[in-house]
């Protein structure tokens, strides 16, 4: 099963993708995890990222494709694989689809989990004001202003990718604003589990 989690930050990805690895035994895979391991690893693809992060400059979407291209040929990513963080673009989206064309390969599931980003907002600031009145230090994800530039960062390179999909017949789209036991199991009966 290779599946791909769309949806703005706070949306629920990370905690559906978590029940998914261990429903399904399949793999997450985090871009920035996937890039940290091969330069570490000092794989070919590994070191022109590490040219490139020394350098300053961001790692070109060929590096990174490349570097998903080696990771799902691992052994763990037999049985399939989450994107996590990627395609973060159109651009990408067509790399990542034509690289798995070249492996004989193609996703199974593009879900998209459809939130209403006022509430996420809210919800955030809610959070971040119980972790303060609690004493306890407020998470940099949970900084309202932290939020807010990540949100009007996926609304203005990612939510682009969604329409990709959606043209290609690819896309489920989920409420991703309901209890997560219910959107667990709408996303079971898309993938057929």
């Amino acid at each position: 099963m290779r599946l791909i989690l769309l949806g703005p930050p706070g949306a629920g990805k990370g905690t559906q993708a978590q029940r998914l690895v261990t429903r399904y035994g399949i793999v997450q895979l985090s871009t920035g995890d996937m890039l940290r391991a091969a330069v570490a690893a000092g794989t070919p693809v590994g070191l022109q990222a590490k040219a490139v992060m020394e350098s300053g400059g961001l790692v070109s979407d060929e590096i990174v494709v490349g570097i998903i291209r080696d990771r799902i040929a691992e052994p763990d990513a037999a049985k399939g694989f989450i994107l996590d963080g990627f395609p973060r673009t159109v651009k990408q989206a067509e790399a990542l689809d034509t690289m798995l064309a070249e492996q004989k390969l193609k996703l199974d599931a593009v879900i998209e989990l459809k939130v209403d980003q006022n509430a996420l907002v809210g919800r955030i600031i809610k959070r971040a004001d119980e972790a303060k009145a609690a004493g306890q230090p407020v998470r940099k994800d949970d900084d309202p202003d932290v939020f807010k530039t990540r949100l009007e960062a996926y609304n203005r390179d990612t939510a682009a990718v969604t329409p990709f999909y959606a043209a290609k017949g690819q896309l489920t789209v989920i409420d991703g604003m309901q209890p997560i036991e219910a959107v667990a199991a709408a996303m079971d009966k898309v993938l057929g589990g």
